[in-house]
């Protein structure tokens, strides 16, 4: 099985690298895995190949297709607050670039091998926000940010992609992945990570949302568990872009479940609420996800298994 990983530097492409050359996919051996990123892992493992650079480079991307690939992860993309600050920049790469891979993709598969399967890593934020008082699969997409803006017009654009015989994608919108590393990311839910590395270093936080602020969130391990499922099953199961299953946090009671474990004190976090970015990352009402759970995806069950899974990947 040839697979292309894209984003493979990041958080969750680094974590996904290592599952896939460990177990494979669905029984199936990986005998090439191309990483792919603006400076890609380095791997001594004889099925790896790296291609460094910008993927809105015609060049890089025939370089990544060259042997074709019949799995595509792409998780590259420019993430939420960068991109609302280059709207410019996040149509290059969340948009332009990631139409151009994909495409470069489906052209490279050999003559009478099907379409290959496209996993793609789409967002809550094309739900926008506020939110109704549910979100279901029947919720409309409502982007109110430049990332889920073009998050949307990819998963559209992938809608034609499977009508057309181009691609097999499957689409799934992902929650908060706990927990990615400290420091500056461009994501303006980092908080939800940043309050794991305080409490598990015995450090004080200022959390910027209330204790009641609620997230939709799953852990590291769990995502990837979704990715890899993405990978195998029948597209035919789901009815386009769907959410995945997650669970649904009050921040203190995440708060409270990350110093029982990590064996510290919840009172070293001190709330001190900016209420524009509550109501745009703290407070998710009720989710349910029929599509996505009927198909076997998974959130991690309990707040607890969540922050023990978390934990473990710091």
């Amino acid at each position: 099985m040839r697979i292309i990983l894209t984003g493979a530097g990041g958080f969750v492409g680094r974590h996904l690298a290592r599952r896939l050359l460990a177990q494979g996919l669905d029984g199936r051996v990986v005998e090439r895995l191309v990483l792919a990123d603006l400076d890609p892992p380095i791997c001594d493992d004889v099925r790896v190949s790296r291609v460094a650079g910008d993927l809105s480079d015609p060049a890089v991307r025939a370089r990544l297709v060259a042997d074709g690939a019949d799995v595509l992860f792409h998780l590259a993309a420019l993430p939420g607050g960068a991109a609302t600050r280059d709207p410019a920049l996040s149509r290059k790469v969340n948009l332009d670039g990631t139409l151009s891979l994909i495409e470069a993709v489906a052209d490279a598969r050999g003559g009478g091998e099907p379409p290959p399967r496209v996993v793609y890593t789409s967002t809550i934020a094309v739900l926008g926000h506020p939110l109704p008082t549910l979100v279901d699969d029947a919720t409309p997409p409502q982007p109110a940010m430049t990332y889920g803006t073009h998050k949307r017009m990819v998963e559209l654009a992938l809608d034609d992609y499977r009508r057309r015989g181009v691609v097999d994608p499957v689409a799934i919108r992902l929650s908060g992945i706990l927990a990615r590393p400290g420091g500056a990311s461009g994501l303006k839910s980092a908080f939800m990570s940043d309050v794991f590395h305080a409490l598990a270093a015995a450090r004080p936080y200022t959390c910027p949302v209330s204790p009641g602020a609620t997230i939709w969130a799953m852990s590291l391990d769990r995502c990837v568990d979704n990715l890899l499922h993405a990978a195998t099953v029948d597209g035919a199961l789901l009815p386009g872009a769907v959410t995945l299953p997650a669970l649904r946090v009050p921040m203190g009671e995440l708060v409270d479940a990350i110093a029982r474990r990590a064996g510290t004190d919840a009172g070293l976090v001190d709330y001190v609420p900016d209420a524009v970015l509550e109501a745009a990352f703290g407070a998710y009402p009720p989710l349910a996800t029929p599509a996505a759970d009927a198909a076997g995806f998974r959130h991690d069950g309990t707040v607890d298994g969540l922050v023990v899974s978390a934990l473990a990947t710091l």
